[in-house]
């Protein structure tokens, strides 16, 4: 019934997407923000969900709540997580249509969060339309929390599920996103890892010089450089003192998961356009290393003079800005720490460290009830789909975990290869539609 539904309403479903889409909404630029909550609130009324506007105080974006109440199994309580804010448009120039048009072409909707998180928002916000509008009512009780700062490090989620843990409340969280690969397999990710986020920097002089100095004024570049090169080594490792020191070793069950992970290593470099991967990996070690390695990342890099053709110019400062990813049990404060007793130890206590964001990282036990569950629904969905450890991501679901004591699971329309956070992102209308149906079924099955 549900799904018939869906299939008329396909039409439907596709417009309110380009309308998402068409309302910028970047928490970076603190863009469109309101504006995308206001539009997300009319919408999910129209589907028949009570919504509701929270707020935490002046300045911080608005998080949408959307409750629907069974009539009849009022005992579980099904949570759906998402955020209506994206990342930046640019590079603009690399854009083949305007990145907030909502452009269709064949089976793919394209657009800045056609695929992250607007496209897998309709779909949660459609399933539950289609059980309204066939039923009059819901399997179990259903809620949403949409936020508007996940793209900037969800600053402050943990504060809305603090203040509104009780109207939060519930036995399952199913995440924001989730990816299908290369052979239409949605790929169930039962954690996410963590991240710490820092800004190094150093300033040598008080203005710029003519690079002829260079034999008497130090470079801070360079001295950024060498620092940099004390962080971690050829392959990847992380050299800080005691960086992996609370890392637990993968259970036999973890492992055997992890070893029947499907991984397309052609398909992988031919994306990306590389010839190998990063310490000359192969078989379960790329596997293992996507889903539990701890990684040390150079995100920008920024001294001197960064405009085409050449000036010969000293810089009197450098600013790096660096993202590790973390695992279960890595707190995010302890690494900083460990961080900048290595910067001094090695002689770099002229660096500044300037945290960003940090984030813990979580998993779901492969032995939690509601795994299989997930994993049912989408096996009936889409014919096959694949169980991960956890997602080489970050999100805020160690908050979801502590705060709300329920297990988050991510499952959803993502193709592996949408080019999310890049020009020229897409949705792809079949994906959304059988992820549609998908959540029906996860609905349904949750609330027997």
């Amino acid at each position: 019934m549900q799904e018939r539904y869906i299939d008329k309403n396909m039409p439907a479903l596709i417009s309110d997407l380009q309308k998402l889409i068409r309302q910028p909404s970047v928490s970076a630029k603190n863009l469109g923000l309101e504006e995308c909550a206001r539009l997300l609130v009319q919408m999910m009324k129209k589907s028949g969900i009570r919504v509701e506007i929270l707020r935490l105080g002046k300045g911080v974006p608005p998080a949408v709540y959307g409750e629907v109440i069974s009539k009849k199994n009022t005992s579980k309580t099904l949570l759906f997580y998402n955020h209506y804010d994206v990342q930046p448009e640019e590079p603009l120039e690399l854009w083949n249509d305007p990145p907030f048009s909502g452009r269709m072409r064949g089976n793919k909707i394209y657009g800045r969060g056609s695929a992250d998180d607007k496209g897998e928002l309709v779909t949660r916000i459609k399933a539950v339309e289609a059980f309204l509008k066939t039923t009059g009512d819901v399997p179990c009780n259903i809620k949403f929390l949409v936020e508007g700062e996940e793209e900037i490090g969800s600053t402050h989620v943990e504060q809305y599920l603090e203040k509104y843990q009780k109207k939060l409340s519930c036995d399952g969280v199913i995440w924001e996103f989730g990816y299908v690969d290369e052979k239409d397999r949605p790929i169930i990710s039962l954690g996410m890892k963590g991240l710490l986020y820092v800004e190094l920097s150093i300033r040598e002089s008080i203005r710029d010089a003519h690079s002829s100095l260079a034999v008497l004024i130090e470079n801070p570049a360079w001295r950024l450089v060498e620092a940099l090169g004390t962080l971690r080594d050829s392959n990847g490792k992380i050299l800080i003192k005691d960086w992996y020191r609370e890392v637990d070793k993968f259970t036999r069950e973890e492992l055997g998961m992890i070893a029947r992970e499907p991984f397309d290593e052609k398909s992988f470099k031919k994306e990306y356009g590389i010839t190998r991967f990063l310490g000359k990996k192969k078989g379960i070690d790329i596997r293992r290393a996507v889903v539990g390695d701890p990684t040390c990342n150079i995100a920008g890099f920024s001294s001197g003079w960064e405009g085409p053709g050449a000036k010969t110019v000293l810089p009197s400062s450098a600013l790096v800005k660096i993202d590790f990813r973390l695992v279960p049990k890595m707190d995010p404060l302890k690494q900083l720490s460990r961080l900048e007793k290595h910067l001094k130890y090695k002689g770099f206590g002229d660096v500044k460290v300037h945290m960003i964001h940090g984030e813990a990282a979580s998993r779901t036990k492969i032995s939690d009830p509601f795994v299989r569950m997930v994993k049912s629904a989408a096996d009936e969905s889409f014919g096959k789909s694949i169980i991960s450890v956890s997602s080489a991501g970050t999100g805020p679901m160690h908050s979801f975990a502590r705060v709300l004591k329920a297990p988050c699971i991510s499952v959803g329309s993502t193709y592996i290869y949408a080019r999310i956070h890049s020009p020229n992102e897409f949705a792809r209308v079949d994906l959304l539609k059988k992820t549609t149906k998908c959540m029906c079924k996860i609905i349904k099955k949750f609330g027997a």
